[in-house]
């Protein structure tokens, strides 16, 4: 006689997985880039989650496209890693058909036509910086459901909703490199400090004519403006 396997067990057995294995990688997140005169920086927190599980604490959110365009990721972290391996390959052909590197503008127009072809089925935030010889520094804001703005200063992912008065009170017009730098840098720690999905280390990008300048703050050598 063939075993047939009792509804209850199979709803007990699915009771005692925790959620987390079933749940999707998001990079719930801090982002954040800002335009200075010659250049953008660039910003994320690194902490990757499955649910309520830290799946990795070193994560890179900040993706090559070309060699002066970056895009910072937020919301699925295999939806957003797949559009911008799409909009890379697409743009390493737009280089060879025009023989010069693809403008900032054309890459956030390709981000947002992908991300509002499939906004029913991504999950996807993205900030689109870089540098070309036409506008200088630019840095697109592209959120869920594909629209796309220039923004001089922007910010995503789920800690830049503590962080938005405090971007408002700092940030002005015409900064230098450093002190773009130092409000990055101290805008991603003061989310990181409030927003459980963010942590880690903060990893920034300085995009300018001559490239692209990766720079790493450690967790313990964050800014720190109160203590616990």
């Amino acid at each position: 006689m063939a075993f047939v396997e009792a509804p209850f067990q199979s709803k007990t057995m699915d009771s005692m997985v925790p959620d987390w294995l079933s749940a999707e990688h998001s990079t719930g997140t801090s982002i954040m880039a800002c335009e200075f005169e010659g250049g953008v920086v660039i910003g994320a927190d690194s902490r990757t989650t499955t649910g309520a599980y830290i799946a990795n604490r070193v994560t890179d959110k900040l993706t090559k496209v070309t060699d002066h365009i970056y895009c910072c990721r937020s919301g699925s972290a295999a939806d957003t890693q797949a559009i911008s391996d799409i909009v890379s390959y697409h743009l390493a052909f737009h280089q060879m058909e025009l023989g010069e590197p693809p403008l900032v503008e054309t890459s956030a127009n390709v981000f947002r036509e992908l991300c509002y072809n499939y906004r029913d089925s991504l999950m996807a935030g993205i900030l689109v910086a870089g540098w070309d010889r036409r506008k200088g520094g630019q840095v697109y804001s592209i959120p869920l459901g594909g629209m796309c703005v220039r923004q001089p200063i922007a910010i995503g992912g789920s800690g830049s909703s503590y962080v938005y008065g405090y971007v408002d009170a700092h940030y002005k017009p015409n900064m230098t490199k450093d002190q773009t730098i130092e409000l990055v840098s101290n805008t991603l720690s003061l989310a990181m400090s409030r927003d459980g999905s963010s942590g880690g280390v903060v990893r920034l990008g300085v995009i300018t004519k001559e490239g692209v300048e990766r720079r790493v703050i450690l967790g313990n050598k964050l800014p720190q403006f109160y203590e616990g």
